[in-house]
């Protein structure tokens, strides 16, 4: 009985290790897809951002090197909206204006009919 007993639960250990086995298998698998998936991010943001750049065959590029152009990228797009933001109140600035001067218009029109 204690030999059965022995014999089953080495029989219990092998199954936990096969499954243990193919758990590291799978696992491994993932590990790798995953990296093949962050390079392949990788290049593809660096030819969005950069198209000759990632154009460099044969060279990898860099984690830090995709950071860079996104920071960069972020500060391009940041003073893009500044100067939009100041293009439009300078705008509106304009338009504040000309609606003065049509108003002062008007009334030197009526000014002169007036005198007529």
């Amino acid at each position: 009985q204690v030999e059965e007993e022995l014999r089953a639960g080495c029989a219990r250990q092998a199954r936990q290790l096969q499954e243990m086995g193919r758990r590291e298998r799978l696992l491994r698998a993932e590990l790798r897809q995953a990296g093949e998936q962050l390079e392949s991010l990788k290049i593809q943001v660096m030819q969005v951002c950069s198209p000759s750049a990632a154009g460099t065959t044969g060279k990898s590029i860099t984690d830090s090197q995709v950071v860079e152009k996104v920071r960069q990228l972020s500060e391009e797009n940041q003073e893009s909206q500044e100067r939009e933001k100041c293009l439009q109140e300078e705008l509106s600035s304009r338009l504040t204006k000309e609606k003065e001067v049509s108003a002062n218009i008007e009334v030197f029109k009526n000014s002169l009919q007036g005198l007529q």
